[in-house]
């Protein structure tokens, strides 16, 4: 049996899309980020950076439970444990897997920075909010060049790299990003969002969700102290 620890985030729901397309039986528990769920002491267990998303598999590769955190290994281990999304060759995979990299490492790290800045940040500062917002464009640039001569990220086909990506796009607004400025990508964006796995694993606990307005759980969220503290 596979438990899923998540929340409504762009993170979040790459997992569940991912579990949606696979046809995978799963139980979802949501961890509230916004209620800093995410520092209990049960599920630091299994996910001891405090993040979310985390999976444990009572059906691990050697026949015993695993829990698993960081979002782009828990994809790299479903695709693997089912075979789908991740190439059928070696030189696909390693296509895939750059991707995946390019969306762990940068595209979904500077988005975040992007989102913060322009929105939570407990003050205005327009040197990182011009910084980041112009290091979004560009890396969407790097998507529509991608996007190009191929309808998907890697290997000519629908895999993981589109999964992971997606989600963020989806907050291209909190970006500072109109999509009409990057076509192949908006093309792409609303050719996934069409499939019924990504409608269904996109709105896993999108109803529990509210605006983070309490600044004591923004610092708690985003690692800053109140002035007033």
């Amino acid at each position: 049996m596979i438990t899923l620890y998540t929340w409504a985030t762009p993170n979040g729901k790459k997992i569940s899309i991912l579990l949606e397309e696979l046809g995978l039986p799963y139980k979802a528990i949501p961890i509230d980020i916004g209620a800093g769920q995410q520092f209990e002491p049960d599920f630091l267990k299994i996910s001891p950076n405090n993040k979310i998303p985390a999976l444990v598999d009572t059906d691990g590769p050697d026949g015993k439970p695993i829990s698993i955190f960081e979002s782009g290994a828990i994809m790299v281990y479903l695709a693997g444990k089912s075979g789908k999304f991740l190439g059928s060759t070696d030189r696909q995979r390693y296509e895939v897997l750059q991707w995946l990299m390019f969306q762990m490492g940068g595209f979904g790290p500077m988005l975040g920075q992007a989102h913060h800045f322009r929105l939570y940040a407990p003050e205005s500062i327009q040197y990182a909010i011009d910084r980041y917002t112009k290091e979004a464009h560009r890396l969407y640039g790097v998507l529509e060049k991608a996007l190009t001569d191929s309808g998907y990220l890697a290997a000519g086909q629908y895999t993981i790299a589109d999964m992971a990506c997606w989600p963020w796009v989806a907050s291209h607004k909190n970006h500072g990003v109109a999509l009409d400025q990057f076509p192949h990508v908006l093309k792409w964006f609303n050719t996934i969002a069409q499939r019924p796995a990504v409608e269904k694993g996109s709105s896993l606990f999108t109803d529990l969700r509210k605006p983070i307005t309490d600044e004591k759980a923004k610092a708690k969220l985003y690692g800053y102290t109140l002035k007033n503290q």
